[in-house]
Formats: C-alpha cells, structure tokens, sequence
C-alpha cells in the first residue's frame, strides 16, 4: 500500500503546532518589555502557548500538548534569561516577584542559609504553588494553570538573568541557574496542566471524551517528579548555592 495511514502521519502533522507556541514566547516577551507593569508578561505568555494547548487536547493529541507546553516554558525561561543578562533594570518592572525572588536567591548564595536549604520553610511554598496550580487548572480548563506557571517560570528565570549580569561567572549562571530539581517541577506541573485541563476543555466544547489512555500514569510520574524535586532540593541545594556564589564575587 503507498497511502499512509491516519496514525503514521499525526506526527508530521503536529509538527507545527507543537513547535508554534516556543516561537511565540520571545514575542511575548519583548511586546510585555515594551509595555509596563508585571501583568503584561503572564497574559502575553498564556496566550502564546494555550490555544495550542487546547487544539491538540480537542484532537486526542495528549503528548503533543505536553511536549508543546514544555518547548514553550523552555523558550519563555530563555528570552527572558537573555534580556534580564542585558538589560536587568528594564525588566525588573516587567517581572512580577522577580526583584524579590532575586533578593532571596542572591541573600541565600551569599551566606549558605535561606528558604532553598530549609525543608520546613521551602516544603510549604512547594506544596501552596502545587494546590494553587491544580486548583487553576482544573477550574479554568489550564487556562489559569498555565497562567500561573508563566509567573514562576518568569520569575524563576528572572533570577537566572540577574545572576548572570552580576558579572562574576556569567557562563557559570547560564549553565546551573536553573537546578535540576526547579527543572522536574517545571516537567510535573505541565503533566499535571495537561491532565487537569482535558476533562473541562472537552466538557466545553461539548465533547464526548472517546475511550483512550488513562491519566493515571500521567499523575504518577509527576509524583515521582515532585519527591525527586524534594530530595535533590534537600540534599543538593546547600552546595548548589557554594557553587554559584562565585557568580557573585567581583
């Protein structure tokens, strides 16, 4: 046979739209540096990547969306990683937490002690942005979830930017910024985005959800994702912080 059958050519097909969203995350960017105040940044992001969310959920297409949401996290962390490196002072007002993230992050690298290396104090955090963003998603479809996910990754990435303009080792900054155990929480919350937005999405659109893979195994990873988030966080934050403080040094 020479016709290709529907299932050998989904993935071209997606190839699109799953790459669409990380193209327009840099835009989002720079129109919400052109703007003002901290509100533009979110919204601008949130529109770049959930219609395509929601395209790809509506066709079954369940990995697409997620790898979708996961290039565009990584794109939206980049551009704003690279014109905080530039211009940290034009995008402070741009990002919202983002001076106060910074403060606390750069105080923690400084002395070793902080809210990153104290479980009592980082777990609480962890565990509010988890129920916040569950909460979101499922209420609103992930159009809130991926809302709220932009502002930690901005601000997150805002931190990252500012570490690197310090000038002590700013290939240091690009390259450990962001630590491992911040990258599997970032993997769960979108397994976790994209599995609480279906079941609404669909309701909307007044489908009928046809038989398919569960999510469980969906849930499940981003488990395992977040206890491993925990105990890197635990064991590897005191020394990760050591290793970067020559980011700050003169």
């Amino acid at each position: 046979m020479t016709g290709a059958t529907p299932s050998a050519t989904r993935p071209a097909s997606a190839f699109p739209a799953v790459i669409l969203p990380a193209i327009l995350a840099p835009a989002a960017v720079l129109l919400a540096g052109a703007g003002s105040g901290p509100v533009l940044l979110p919204i601008l992001a949130t529109l770049a990547v959930y219609p395509v969310l929601a395209l790809l959920l509506a066709r079954g297409r369940r990995r697409a969306a997620a790898i979708a949401t996961l290039l565009w996290a990584a794109s939206l962390s980049v551009s704003v990683i690279g014109l905080t490196a530039r211009r940290p002072e034009a995008m402070e007002p741009v990002v919202l937490h983002g001076a106060e993230y910074r403060e606390e992050m750069f105080g923690f690298i400084r002395s070793g002690h902080g809210r990153e290396s104290d479980p009592a104090r980082f777990l609480p955090q962890h565990l509010l942005h988890l129920v916040a963003f569950c909460l979101l998603a499922w209420v609103s479809a992930g159009l809130l979830g991926i809302a709220l996910g932009a502002v930690l990754v901005a601000y997150m990435s805002f931190y990252v930017g500012s570490l690197a303009s310090a000038g002590g080792a700013p290939a240091l900054a690009f390259a450990i910024g962001w630590p491992p155990w911040a990258i599997l929480r970032v993997v769960a919350f979108v397994l976790l985005g994209v599995a609480l937005a279906e079941p609404l999405l669909l309701a909307a659109m007044r489908r009928v959800r046809t038989p398919g893979p569960a999510w469980r195994p969906w849930y499940l990873t981003a488990a395992a994702l977040l206890v491993a988030d925990v105990v890197l966080k635990y064991l590897l934050a005191p020394g990760w912080g050591a290793l970067l403080r020559r980011c700050l040094q003169p």
